[in-house]
């Protein structure tokens, strides 16, 4: 199992971005997939969530703002941005699960700065 987590750059405060999650080794529309982040001395934080059946679920700090989604034929799963801020600014994971196994992407880097 592989997942490549793509999409993270600079953007300014108000501005969007949309991260990806592709996977290989593992079907998403079987698996929940969440998005993580990490900022410097910070512990890692659950962002989203999107469940086999296409419920979701965010953390209350993104909630309105960040949307999950998943694209089956592509086996990817986004993580759309929305009005970010500079509290946004962190490295970006995904993770799905799968029997007693975490599997994580590599990281993305979100940067929110004028």
């Amino acid at each position: 199992v592989q997942l490549q987590a793509s999409g993270g750059g600079l953007v300014q405060p108000g501005g969007s971005l949309r991260l990806s999650c592709a996977a290989s080794g593992i079907r998403f529309n079987y698996n929940a997939v969440a998005w993580y982040r990490q900022a410097p001395g910070e512990e890692r934080e659950l962002v989203a969530t999107i469940r086999s059946d296409r419920s979701t679920n965010y953390a209350n700090a993104v909630k309105g703002r960040f949307t999950i989604s998943r694209d089956i034929a592509k086996n990817t799963v986004y993580l759309q941005m929305n009005s970010l801020k500079p509290e946004d600014s962190a490295v970006y994971f995904c993770k799905t699960t799968r029997g007693h196994y975490d599997f994580w992407g590599q990281g993305t880097q979100v940067t929110v700065s004028s």
